[in-house]
């Protein structure tokens, strides 16, 4: 078993190793790029200053990659099956791509207000320089954008990204709501993360395989592989709160313990750990929350990292199960390279 320290390293080893899923796609995600920044900067006026400060396209593009390689896995399949269906319009599938990127960008933006984060992406956070207002406004101005990009979409899949902004902003609530409430049980947790984080992942999924024209057998597979994957990076992000690295991981941690955010690691400690010692635990929980280090130690000897890398990884399996169900394909296969990137994150 890793010690705290041990953990710590491997993990931030395994977020540096380069991700080559996405090779198959590199020239759409370019596309996909290309199209954010300039529906963000042919802005002018305080908006259009603050994006230059953004770095929006600084991430992995996992969300976007996620349509593209499920259209191509979900096409490929169908095309194993002979059913009539023909390609959609190229711009579509991108712009596509590109409103579920600008969703996750405004949940960031939020995220960092609510956590009082201070880097993401490697660099200072609009809250940080410009305040909360200016960052809530801005997610809201990306939010407007992507209202516009969904004008003349299919109604299918206006409803499929309508869903599931609400869901993730229902699961941030619910969140909230369950805040230093250290009785949590695992169950609670695994929907809240459903929600605030898995479903957008699912929905990426769904709305490759629709534009595909899969049918519901195969656009339920890839619905569900996007849902098990979206749990598991979730569990594997709450872990790297704890246990990475700003350096290395580019972003504010140790907000879910600073804000009182029970994730499964600390849900389980507190089961395993009874009487005096486990109430000593929760008022240091309340009151000393700057502690990682010792809060690791504590995490590692009780088995709960591991336990929590274990359930990471018992999602991602059952993601890979499900896309036994697809044709062999590049496509599937950077599929399910992408989960293997996920489950590394945990290990």
């Amino acid at each position: 078993m890793l010690n705290a320290m041990q953990l710590s390293r491997h993990t931030e080893i395994s977020t540096q190793k380069e991700f080559t899923a996405f090779k198959l796609i590199e020239n759409e995600l370019s596309l996909v790029k290309r199209l954010i920044n300039k529906q963000l900067t042919d802005s002018s006026g305080p908006a259009g200053q603050l994006v230059e400060k953004l770095n929006i396209c600084g991430g992995k593009m996992l969300r976007p990659g996620l349509v593209l390689l499920s259209y191509q896995a979900a096409y490929d399949a169908m095309h194993k099956l002979d059913m009539q269906h023909s390609k959609p319009d190229t711009d579509i599938l991108i712009r596509i791509a590109a409103i579920v990127e600008m969703i996750h960008i405004a949940t960031l933006l939020h995220d960092d207000v609510i956590d009082d984060g201070q880097r993401r992406r490697g660099a200072p956070t609009i809250n940080s320089l410009y305040g909360n207002e200016s960052a809530v406004l801005l997610g809201d101005f990306l939010l407007s954008r992507v209202f516009g990009m969904c004008a003349n979409l299919q109604p299918q899949v206006i409803n499929i990204i309508a869903a599931a902004t609400a869901r993730i902003c229902e699961g941030e609530l619910r969140q909230l709501s369950r805040g230093q409430e250290w009785g949590l049980e695992e169950s609670e947790y695994i929907d809240i993360i459903t929600e605030k984080s898995a479903v957008l992942f699912s929905a990426c999924c769904r709305l490759g395989a629709f534009s595909a024209g899969a049918d519901e057998k195969h656009s339920k597979l890839l619905s569900d592989f996007g849902m098990n994957l979206g749990v598991a990076f979730q569990i594997a992000d709450d872990l790297l709160d704890i246990t990475g690295d700003e350096s290395k991981t580019g972003k504010t941690l140790g907000s879910d313990i600073n804000k009182n955010k029970p994730t499964l690691a600390v849900i389980h400690l507190l089961k395993t750990i009874e009487g005096a010692r486990r109430n000593l635990l929760i008022e240091r929980l309340n009151t000393d929350r700057e502690n990682k280090k010792e809060l690791a130690k504590l995490l590692d000897q009780y088995g709960s990292f591991e336990y929590a890398r274990r359930c990471a990884d018992g999602y991602i399996a059952k993601a890979k199960e499900l896309l036994a169900g697809l044709k062999e394909s590049d496509a599937r296969n950077a599929l399910t390279e992408t989960a293997q990137f996920a489950a590394c994150r945990a290990n």
